[in-house]
């Protein structure tokens, strides 16, 4: 946790990923993020991962450092309160519909400089999901060997869209802060995925081609990167990215002549062509299936290493879990027993590290509700008998 944003406060009205990922960004880096929900929590309260009793893991990693208010947006008191709360506020993340009582020119009449960042499904307001939105822009078709489209289990769309919709939320500040206006920033998925894939060039790619690209497997397109298998059975990425690196892996591995061998049969230099060596793998897999066969993982792992080669061998999450580099001896975790589903873990604060800064400890979870009285009162100005009513009529919700 960092301070740098310190003073700002967001208003956050959202549920599963992107939108909530876009609070919890600002949240890690000092702004003060107020979710609210329905009371009894929102339709991702109780998403799995959950333990035991019914304790989202998910959501209670996805609202660290927040805060909670509990509302009854069915009822028009309650969503009164929340339009009342964002127009206080000035600042605002939802992936509610865009028209509608949250919409932005309803919430701008009461507030002309609020700024509101929006994530959606589709620009046109249709409803859309990472998953569905993966496999618009054709990412399952190039993945795996085929001919079945393989899913992938990261909602790649969704944590880029929240990490878009935090920047675009500075973004708006910024310009706000330069001409007094406040605006609407849309985010859809489908732009965020198609944008990434233009941006990576693949879109001119096939395009240009006029032909889809061809499914590799597990090795990287156009460098010298696949999985290998050594001797005890350990399955290892190893990839190339500049041309000391490939110098030194054939050296590593003794495959100097034997590589220089294939040049002069087919009349090419691999020494500084990432491209030709990603054409010609037909030839070189072969040689570095042999030579990393031959060894031991353990044996690998250090030759590679004293030749600067990037590999790692794949594990499970669990292992990852374990690993001291990642995650026990990591200053971005802190493990604390303050989660509300009460299991002790190690907990992500911000990715970023400010090596002029003091990093502080993450942060816990609300409970729904648990900052119902605290906002209603230091926002809105509600005196606690008004609170109280609302509380026992059931408009405004606390923790239990």
């Amino acid at each position: 946790m960092y301070n740098l944003l310190d003073g700002l406060k967001i208003i956050e009205a959202s549920s599963f990923v992107a939108s909530p990922t876009a609070g919890l960004y600002c949240a890690q880096f000092g702004a003060e993020v107020i979710r609210v929900d329905q009371i009894g929590g929102g339709p991702d309260y109780h998403r799995w991962p959950v333990t035991e009793a019914d304790d989202s893991l998910y959501w209670e990693n996805l609202n660290r450092a927040k805060k909670s208010v509990a509302l009854d947006l069915s009822s028009p008191q309650g969503r009164e309160l929340l339009q009342e709360l964002v127009r206080a506020t000035g600042q605002f993340i939802t992936n509610f519909p865009a028209e509608g009582f949250l919409s932005h020119a309803k919430l701008a009449e009461g507030r002309a400089d609020l700024v509101t960042v929006r994530v959606m499904g589709w620009a046109d307001g249709a409803p859309a999901l990472d998953y569905t939105v993966n496999n618009a822009v054709g990412y399952p078709m190039m993945t795996g060997a085929g001919p079945e489209p393989v899913n992938h289990v990261l909602p790649a769309w969704d944590v880029i869209s929240g990490a878009y919709a935090a920047f675009a939320m500075l973004a708006a500040i910024r310009r706000r802060e330069q001409t007094g206006e406040g605006s609407e920033v849309r985010i859809p998925l489908s732009d965020v995925a198609i944008g990434t894939v233009a941006n990576l060039g693949s879109l001119a790619e096939v395009l240009h081609n006029n032909a889809n690209r061809p499914r590799l497997g597990n090795a990287v397109y156009g460098l010298f990167g696949r999985d290998f298998v050594t001797k005890d059975n350990v399955r290892t990425m190893v990839v190339v990215v500049t041309h000391r690196q490939w110098a030194n892996l054939i050296g590593a591995l003794g495959l100097k002549a034997q590589v220089e061998a294939i040049e002069a049969e087919r009349g090419v230099s691999f020494a500084n062509d990432d491209g030709l060596r990603f054409q010609h793998r037909d030839a070189l897999y072969p040689l570095f299936e042999r030579a990393i066969g031959s060894l031991d993982h353990a044996v690998m792992a250090a030759t590679l290493d004293e030749a600067g080669i990037v590999h790692s061998a794949y594990r499970t999450m669990l292992d990852a879990a374990h690993d001291p580099r990642l995650v026990g001896n990591n200053p971005m975790f802190s493990d604390f027993d303050a989660n509300p589903s009460g299991f002790n873990y190690p907990a992500a604060g911000a990715f970023a590290t400010i090596p002029q800064l003091p990093r502080g400890d993450s942060k816990a979870a609300p409970r729904n509700g648990a900052h119902s009285e605290e906002i209603l009162s230091a926002s809105l100005g509600l005196s606690s008998g008004e609170i109280a009513h609302l509380i026992d009529s059931g408009i405004v919700g606390i923790a239990k």
